[in-house]
């Protein structure tokens, strides 16, 4: 299940490790440091003559460098709970990993793993010499048919949504079931809900403690009361080996349907309900402001797969995924020096109101007998006009 142990470290240890110094070329002979590392893969002759100029982001995880039609994937020697980077061995088999899963549903885009290797002269990505780190080749894409633009810009279709709705289904149908105790999953949601509460009612965030009372208290008396709607979901082997981040920023909508991105390092977090993944999903739309886009998903990955979830499971998922990720948002002021520190607090409070939201909703399926239906109104009003005609706007 996503967000067991995902965010930041434990209390006892609140920022990132790393293998190697950040600056400097290197020390006691150990080899090129991270920050060296960066500055040669910033470089456009790190590539070739003539590819041009280097566009380098840094993420939470990874150093990524666009150059030319080709991205190159650097991570970072950091470890948390949920990941371990700290070591040359973890690195290279953790990029290993992330081009075999990620062609599944992008075959064509992760191309290779390289060695980015010391040559005695200086470093080269491949060729000759001992390798100090790895590297995931990919094919580059256009940002501007990724989701998230598409959204931004107005200009979701229903024919793009349908192709992307029929890649998940297939996907979904071929994943490998995962096989859980009933018990043992109960648990893990319980902790995770303990863990999201745990650093959201930390007081140095000032996010208000009512708010997030409210909503732990309607996930938890939905775990106490409806616990059997997960436990259908595991007897039916409806639990599989998924993406794991299925977000829009990850999904490209171009001349096919490809979807990057999908969390390689943790295989347990990566075991989910695929409609706990189609409710991230639906959540991220909604936050950029399509709710009907999420709605349009749903339902037709509902008529796709056969065996949605009860709504009020659905939306459990939707609330959980909102509550999760205003945890992560707020946990990066955790870190020593966080990216963008005013960011953190502003997404923290939008994902906190969408899980409101959710919650208000678990109430009323709570006050209905468990087995019968009750009239709750959608998130973001369900599947607007726009759904039937040829964009969003």
């Amino acid at each position: 299940m996503i967000g067991i142990n995902q965010g930041v470290p434990q209390r006892i240890k609140l920022t990132a490790k790393v293998e190697l110094p950040l600056h400097g070329i290197s020390i006691n002979g150990v080899g090129p440091t991270l920050d060296a590392k960066v500055k040669f893969l910033s470089r456009p002759d790190a590539y070739g003559p003539t590819l041009g100029a280097v566009v380098c982001r840094e993420t939470h995880m990874s150093w990524v460098f666009l150059v030319g039609d080709r991205v190159y994937k650097l991570k970072k020697p950091v470890r948390f709970p949920y990941l371990d980077f700290s070591s040359l061995a973890r690195r290279e088999a953790a990029c290993r990993a992330e081009l075999r899963l990620n062609r599944a549903l992008a075959p064509d885009i992760y191309l290779d793993v390289l060695p980015l290797v010391d040559t005695g002269k200086g470093l080269s990505i491949g060729g000759v010499g001992v390798p100090v780190d790895w590297v995931v080749i990919m094919k580059r894409l256009d940002e501007n048919d990724m989701l998230d633009c598409l959204i931004a810009e107005q200009r979701v279709d229903v024919v793009k949504l349908d192709r992307l709705v029929a890649a998940l289904a297939q996907f979904y149908r071929r994943a490998t079931p995962v096989l859980l105790s009933p018990a043992i999953h109960l648990i893990d949601w319980k902790r995770s809900l303990a863990y999201n509460r745990r650093i959201l009612l930390d007081p140095r965030f000032s996010i208000p403690a009512g708010l997030v009372q409210r909503i732990d208290h309607a996930q938890r008396r939905f775990l106490d009361r409806r616990s059997g709607l997960i436990a259908s979901r595991l007897r039916h082997r409806r639990i599989v080996s998924g993406h794991g981040d299925l977000r829009p920023e990850h999904i490209w909508l171009g001349d096919e349907v490809r979807i990057i991105d999908c969390l390689e390092f943790n295989p347990r977090l990566r075991v989910v309900d695929p409609f706990d993944e189609v409710a991230y999903l639906s959540l991220e739309c909604e936050r950029l402001g399509a709710a009907w886009v999420g709605a349009f998903i749903e339902h037709s990955m509902k008529r796709l797969l056969r065996d949605g979830p009860a709504e009020e499971l659905f939306t459990f998922y939707r609330c959980h995924r909102a509550t999760l990720r205003a945890r992560l948002a707020i946990a990066h002021l955790l870190e020593e020096h966080p990216r963008t520190p005013e960011k953190w607090p502003r997404l923290a409070r939008a994902y906190l109101k969408l899980a409101e939201a959710s919650a208000r909703k678990l109430d009323v399926f709570l006050k209905t007998p468990s087995g019968r239906s009750s009239c709750v109104p959608r998130a973001g009003g369900g599947l607007s006009r726009r759904a039937g005609g040829r964009r969003a706007g």
